[in-house]
């Protein structure tokens, strides 16, 4: 393989984080862009008197380690060689309590640079894990310690923001418990959904070289009829030989056990890299009641359409048996698997007629009226067109491909109407960093939200969270071939 240049995000590293530090003069851009002494920068002032307010008295401090390591994981039906967090695909499970101070210590043993951002977390900005833009690079052999509180109860993850590291298994997730939570349910389920590729003769990196250089047609990826969603259009760009749930394969399910007549609430989280999810159990019906860690308007469905980077909790009445819960890789070929056991018996086939029913996706729930946003003048309009395709494998915000962007500028206060275009034959599940955005007219709160071929989403936020974001497409492949832009408070 022909070695890659240095990675666009590396290219950022003494730019943006010289420019954002305030090292630079006060002086614009020839594009006119904002001066060096007006971004807020993630080294700010402002960046720290936010996390400040978040801070209370008697604050709790939760610590823990990770290490990014190279390892040899079993994944049921093969053995792999990969990177991962310690010894298991997903990494540990994280727990805090809301407003907890949470401080991960990240030793780096691989062979390569790393990060972790902490997705979906409304933190500091100096804390968001993305080399170019918040931080430097976690260099092989170094240690870097992440520090923030966790405000906002939910359902997270963690995972590099470096490459194309998230398809291999660097990734676990991180639960922020509600002290007012009502506990209505008996069980907890954490369901992690992943594609993988990772040491079955080629590593993520080659399969992005592969898209870059043959645009796609190559064997690292396959586009066309064949990979096709009724409901998302193009599904992807890469042929898995493999789908996870909870780091194994359908032929060595995980099983979860519970028994008759108990609820169980499920924490779903698709950490995959360009695979779609549609998700059901078997002679059961799911209620979905958060989205993205936010609360919902309780909705019931048979099935539930989960773009990368999305979560969603659901809750489930157990009926007395053994029942598969599937995840279909959408418009692909394959499925991630688990054993649902209340009782005696052995698993009766895999067809579950429930993925083919009653079909919900985040941008169809309504936010709880508790956290819905306040009714507001919007204070600035912005566009974030997204487009390309898979014969150049282009893929930009704006007519760029990052870092040749335009930030998209804003002011601490505002109330900002961010109108998402997708303009290409793709889904794109749209990721904003250090922020959850609600959809127009009560739609859920969310920080990533699919946005189908050839449609648009209009999402509010709130400007209340100073520094420089990351706007991507949570497709990796994507991401990495341009389609990123940042979101850039200014004073």
């Amino acid at each position: 393989m022909t070695p890659r240049p240095v990675g666009r995000r590396a290219v950022l590293v003494g730019s943006v984080l010289a420019m954002t530090g305030g090292a630079l003069a006060a002086c614009a851009d020839e594009r006119g862009g904002p001066s060096a002494a007006r971004v807020i920068g993630p080294g700010s002032d402002e960046v720290r008197a936010a996390e400040l307010r978040r801070r209370s008295p008697g604050q709790r401090v939760h610590t823990e380690r990770l290490t990014a390591r190279p390892a040899t994981i079993d994944l049921g039906s093969r053995t792999v060689q990969t990177w991962s967090y310690g010894e298991s695909v997903p990494g540990p499970l994280l727990r805090t309590r809301a407003g907890d101070l949470l401080r991960v210590e990240v030793t780096n043993q691989l062979p390569a640079e790393t990060s972790v951002h902490w997705h979906g977390l409304a933190l500091r900005n100096d804390m968001d894990g993305v080399p170019g833009i918040t931080q430097k690079a976690i260099r092989p052999g170094a240690p870097f310690t992440y520090e923030f509180t966790t405000s906002d109860p939910g359902t997270y993850f963690f995972h590099p923001h470096s490459g194309v590291q998230l398809d291999r298994g660097l990734y676990g997730v991180l639960v922020v418990d509600d002290p007012a939570d009502p506990g209505d349910y008996d069980l907890e389920w954490v369901v992690v959904l992943d594609d993988w590729v990772d040491g079955t003769g080629r590593t993520p990196d080659e399969v992005l070289a592969d898209l870059m250089s043959t645009a796609g047609m190559g064997p690292g990826g396959m586009m066309g009829g064949s990979m096709r969603s009724p409901v998302l259009g193009g599904a992807g760009d890469v042929d898995y030989p493999a789908y996870l749930l909870n780091g194994r394969t359908p032929d060595a399910p995980v099983t979860l056990a519970g028994k008759p007549g108990q609820r169980a609430r499920l924490r779903i989280v698709n950490a995959g890299s360009d695979t779609a999810f549609r998700l059901a159990l078997a002679g059961h019906r799911l209620t979905v009641t958060h989205s993205d860690g936010f609360p919902v308007v309780p909705t019931t469905t048979d099935a539930l359409l989960i773009g990368m980077g999305e979560r969603f909790d659901v809750t489930v009445d157990l009926a007395d048996g053994v029942f598969p819960l599937m995840a279909s890789a959408e418009g692909k070929t394959g499925i991630a698997l688990a054993v649902v056991r209340t009782g005696r018996g052995t698993l009766a086939g895999a067809a579950i007629p429930e993925l083919s029913r009653q079909l919900v996706l985040g941008s169809d729930l309504t936010a709880d009226p508790a956290v819905r946003l306040d009714p507001a003048p919007v204070d600035r309009r912005l566009d974030a067109v997204i487009a390309g395709g898979m014969m150049r494998y282009r893929w930009t915000i704006n007519g760029a491909m990052f870092p040749d962007h335009e930030p998209l500028d804003v002011a601490s206060g505002e109330r900002v109407r961010l109108r998402l275009r997708n303009r290409s034959m793709m889904f794109h599940p749209m990721h904003l960093h250090g922020h959850t955005f609600g959809l127009v007219d009560g739609g859920a709160r969310k920080d990533t939200v699919i946005v189908r071929p050839m449609q648009s989403l209009e999402v509010d936020l709130v400007a209340d969270n100073p520094g420089q974001w990351a706007l991507h497409c949570h497709n990796v492949y994507h991401a990495e071939a341009g389609m990123m832009t940042v979101l850039s408070y200014g004073r």
